[in-house]
């Protein structure tokens, strides 16, 4: 049970995710570039384009054409495009190159934003106490266990990694990738509304208005300035001996 609770205010927890997230953004596109560099994924994009240029040439077609301008092609048009692809299908050289870019951006979008949730979300809070990542700290917010006990690494590592990590980001980032490269349907799209669904009803359904990833780690997100924070559960039990005994002493005076 929460020993007095004072809840983070919604306009600072939106201030701070927003702060957090631009520099989890730039944090993680850097890593994503130098993973592209190291894993030769800017060879192969090279690869796939060139056989997009070279087979669109020959048959005289835009092979990335947008679905609107697939519509508007004639017959004759769309046998050429169908052409070109049954080329580039034939291409084993730029099957494999398109197949790895696939594969590659996979990895390097995964490992891009588990290194950005790593040093923005479990280092830095870490080292700063109390859960606050530097939008936290901007705005005066903390992340407690909702015990109302400071929280741990291994708390700390459940809420960053498998809660906004694992379940918050890398699955709509999987099937917007799955969308992308046309390997889901109408079941992609789905999934995603109902996460955002799941998402709002933990949010407004719970007393603390936490998130999945406080859930999973059993935290709540608190202000700073007016909320007690205990060390640890002995901390917090005697404090709790302490008030009870001051209560009993007045009514027994």
């Amino acid at each position: 049970m929460i020993y007095d609770l004072q809840k983070a205010s919604m306009w600072k927890r939106i201030s701070a995710f927003l702060f957090d997230g631009i520099l989890l953004g730039i944090i993680a596109v850097l890593f994503a570039l130098m993973l592209s560099g190291l894993t030769g994924y800017n060879g192969y994009a090279a690869q796939v384009n060139d056989a997009y240029a070279r087979y669109g040439e020959q048959y005289q077609v835009d092979m990335q054409i947008t679905s609107a301008a697939y519509e508007a092609l004639d017959e004759a048009g769309r046998q050429n495009l169908q052409a070109a692809y049954d080329a580039l299908n034939a291409d084993e050289g730029a099957r494999h190159a398109l197949s790895m870019m696939m594969e590659l951006s996979l990895l390097i979008v995964s490992f891009g934003l588990l290194l950005g949730f790593v040093v923005m979300e479990f280092i830095i809070p870490l080292l700063f106490k109390n859960g606050q990542t530097l939008g936290k700290k901007i705005f005066g917010i903390a992340v407690m266990h909702t015990s109302g006990v400071k929280i741990s690494g291994p708390m700390l590592f459940a809420r960053t990694i498998l809660g906004k990590y694992a379940v918050e980001t890398m699955v709509p980032v999987y099937i917007l990738l799955m969308m992308l490269f046309g390997q889901i349907g109408i079941v992609g799209p789905a999934i995603l509304i109902l996460l955002m669904i799941l998402q709002a009803g933990v949010m407004i359904g719970t007393h603390t208005n936490s998130m999945i990833h406080d859930l999973l780690a059993k935290t709540v997100t608190v202000d700073m300035g007016s909320q007690m924070i205990f060390e640890s559960q002995e901390a917090l039990i005697a404090y709790k001996e302490k008030i009870h005994a001051e209560k009993a002493a007045k009514e027994a005076y």
